[in-house]
């Protein structure tokens, strides 16, 4: 993450995209400090699906949404969507409202917010390089993994920018490979789709095995034609687990706390 940088907006850190991005794409992933959350949710807790309390959550909301600035001083609307671990995608425009059941949004409309909200989960932006569209997308294993034959959330987004060779991709923060112990029906729905997936799961017997999330998207990606993928790398500096003041991580807080508040990403066109 060396090559990241924090941004304070509204006395809030934000993880600001290290990316060349053009000019009117605006970008940042927030980190669960900054806000009015208490215990297991503290404290910029932006689920609204996770049992903290609304007033926390909606106050959460309104800091995040101060910090999706615009040239003309204004802020950009964020969009949540009700994520499900599939492929679809929605469109959006500056009527859509929440709730809108998906895993990935895109958006050609400026001040208009394509949100991704995550615990663990990989959030990943998109941006055209002439700056003319955005995307995020919500990539957990099923999500990522997709249907044999069919692809998965990642390509959906790739297919509907128009193909990879003109895009720019981002990777947020994840549950690292360390703390991702899943079983051989995980392995297999990625080797289903591609073979060379083996080489990103840790055999740790009993069918077990440790995936590393983060490579099987940049995998993905590379394969679906997009030239440009920055942001994690698989390091121990991206891992949500592992950095529990940071990150929320559903992996390490639904068990030890019994709840977990979630993190989220946005990308937007600055109008």
């Amino acid at each position: 993450m060396a090559h990241e940088h924090l941004n304070p907006v509204a006395d809030v850190e934000w993880l600001v995209p290290d990316w060349p991005a053009p000019a009117n794409v605006r970008a940042l992933c927030s980190t669960r400090t900054g806000g009015v959350s208490e215990g297991a949710y503290a404290s910029l807790n932006l689920g609204d699906h996770v049992n903290d309390d609304p007033l926390a959550v909606n106050a959460n909301r309104a800091i995040f949404a101060l910090a999706l600035e615009c040239a003309d001083g204004e802020s950009a609307h964020p969009v949540f969507l009700q994520q499900v671990h599939g492929t679809d995608l929605r469109w959006l425009d500056a009527t859509t409202p929440d709730g809108e059941q998906a895993d990935a949004c895109a958006t050609r409309v400026p001040q208009t917010a394509c949100v991704i909200m995550v615990a663990d989960c990989l959030p990943v932006l998109f941006c055209k390089r002439d700056g003319s569209a955005v995307a995020a997308a919500h990539a957990g294993w099923r999500g990522l993994a997709g249907v044999a034959g069919q692809g998965g959330v990642l390509e959906k987004v790739v297919a509907e920018l128009g193909g990879g060779s003109d895009l720019l991709a981002w990777l947020g923060p994840c549950i690292g490979q360390d703390a991702f112990e899943v079983g051989a029906e995980v392995r297999a729905a990625f080797c289903a789709h591609d073979a060379a997936a083996a080489s990103h799961f840790l055999p740790q017997g009993n069918d077990k095995y440790r995936a590393d999330l983060a490579a099987l998207a940049r995998q993905r990606l590379t394969a679906a034609g997009v030239p440009h993928i920055h942001g994690n790398d698989s390091s121990t500096a991206w891992c949500t687990v592992s950095q529990p003041s940071r990150f929320f991580s559903y992996r390490r807080d639904q068990r030890a706390l019994g709840a977990s508040g979630r993190l989220a990403a946005a990308v937007w066109i600055d109008g």
